[in-house]
């Protein structure tokens, strides 16, 4: 890189998503006489909006998609740089960007996110959810569809597949239950009448504080069908890059050619062996098809449970890879196994005035034993936060303690329109034998379970209005012993808030 600095800045973080804009807005404020730059490749930015402290880690925003220049306004410190990043070097603390300027830095955060684990790379009918373009483009193309295959198990999957209409989905998932990143078999269970309901049944509780689950075997596939009201909004064009909104699927009609609103069937415990077109198909005779796979879809999908379907196109949710491509060459970062920038619990890296949060990163410091690493929006916003009060406290030679946020995991969503709440290790992460489940649920109502170990509260999933997040949350921190309450923890006729408030 031939250093001629265009101009240097203190501050300058690498992203327009949600960890690299909280960043640069934490440092701005913090330190207004500082100069931050933020560079990003798209027009627009991803500002968190509508926030709200729901408890002492519960958090709820909103995501939206802002013209920079509304940062710029609200910070005079601020410049954003429209532009990709060509290279780093970490000893010069310069930053090239690839129209060929370069920056230098007293202190840089890399926020670039995750990129989509694409199932083929450059096959015009795999298609990658992951930004605002791809999901229109995804919109775009399911308009000319019958038929889909949806693989990945995620939140965007999940979402995917329950808001699609007029198109059948074919909805391949390696684990033995849907949403397995976010719960159980049993919450899975809870779920998936709404893929199938018009309307929601009228509650009734099944008191039943421990359970089991039917496990589909292996090959095994379910199908619902149901009929829906197909709705429509407007739409907006964003940036490139930087990951949807909570809210994505909001703001675009996902709707195919076919009459039958809904029609998903359920492909458990299998992967994908390969995809191939029509005429690739027809020179390979040992494939054998069932009568409906017959005929000329444009290309076909082989699962490893033996299946192969026809469809349009294949949507590709399989998750995502940290972003860390432009940044490594020339410099000594250490990676963590999933391929993050390890970062230590000031958010710095292996290189020195280096730090990075959000998707990019890997939490290697000690982790409470009540909080583990998703890459989800929440964790974007609470990173992105705490790096930029990290890089002000070094530069200002102040000391800064490990944010109150990584004690305790949580997070809202939302999910087949029911409000999800997770807590701690809620599915029993890394607790080994040493855990007893309590669950209540209400069919089409509310989903409670409630992860003990050693008598004590250590996670919780909460699905529907159950107003219990408070409480769980008060009972998973302070760590009291709830052996004496047993199953009546969960018993509805018992108000529990009024037991621990």
């Amino acid at each position: 890189m031939a250093d001629q600095r265009v101009r240097s800045f203190r501050f300058v973080i690498v992203g327009g998503g949600i960890a690299g804009v909280t960043c640069a807005e934490q440092l701005s404020s913090q330190i207004p006489s500082a100069d931050v730059a933020l560079i990003t490749a798209g027009s627009h930015i991803k500002a968190v909006t509508n926030y709200k402290q729901v408890s002492h880690t519960l958090e709820e925003f909103d995501v939206e998609e802002k013209p920079s220049s509304v940062l710029e306004e609200k910070f005079p410190n601020l410049t954003v740089i429209h532009s990709a990043v060509k290279s780093l070097n970490t000893k010069s603390h310069s930053v090239e960007t690839t129209d060929g300027r370069v920056f230098g830095y007293e202190k840089l955060c890399i926020c670039s996110g995750g990129r989509p684990k694409l199932l083929a790379q450059d096959n015009p009918y795999v298609l990658g959810i992951r930004d605002t373009d791809s999901a229109q483009e995804f919109q775009r193309r399911l308009s000319k569809a019958k038929r889909i295959v949806v693989v990945g198990n995620g939140g965007i999957a999940l979402e995917l597949v329950f808001e699609v209409e007029g198109c059948e989905v074919i909805w391949a998932v390696k684990d033995k239950a849907i949403g397995n990143t976010f719960f159980d078999a049993g919450a899975a269970q809870f779920l998936i009448p709404s893929l199938e309901a018009d309307k929601p049944d009228r509650a009734v509780p099944c008191k039943r504080t421990r359970y089991t689950t039917e496990e589909p075997a292996p090959g095994a596939a379910q199908t619902f069908t149901a009929e829906r009201n197909s709705r429509g909004h407007g739409s907006g064009v964003t940036e490139p890059g930087s990951a949807l909104g909570p809210d994505w699927h909001e703001g675009i009609v996902l709707r195919g050619t076919e009459h039958a609103s809904r029609r998903v069937s359920l492909e458990y415990q299998c992967e994908v062996e390969k995809i191939f077109t029509s005429e690739e198909l027809q020179k390979s005779p040992q494939q054998t098809l069932s009568p409906e796979n017959k005929g000329s879809w444009p290309v076909y999908i082989k699962l490893t449970n033996g299946k192969t379907f026809g469809c349009d196109f294949v949507v590709s949710a399989t998750g995502v890879v940290p972003n860390t491509e432009p940044f490594l060459h020339g410099n000594n970062f250490t990676l963590a196994d999933d391929g993050g920038l390890q970062v230590d619990d000031q958010m710095m890296t292996s290189e020195p005035d280096v730090y990075a949060a959000g998707d990019v990163c890997t939490a290697c410091w000690e982790h409470s034993r009540l909080w583990q690493q998703m890459r989800l929006w929440t964790q974007a916003r609470q990173m992105g936060w705490y790096a930029g009060r990290c890089m002000a406290a070094h530069v200002l030679s102040e000391p800064i303690e490990l944010d109150f946020c990584f004690e305790l995991f949580s997070h809202i969503t939302k999910f087949f329109n029911y409000k999800v709440v997770l807590l701690g290790k809620f599915n029993g992460q890394g607790l080994g034998p040493d855990q007893e489940l309590l669950i209540r649920c209400t069919k089409g109502q509310e989903y409670v379970k409630v992860v003990l170990s050693g008598g004590r509260m250590v996670g919780a999933v909460l699905i529907g209005e159950t107003d219990l997040e408070e409480t769980f949350e008060n009972l998973i921190l302070n760590q009291m012993d709830l052996t004496s309450y047993g199953e009546e923890l969960l018993n509805p006729n018992i108000d529990i808030e009024d037991y621990f408030d």
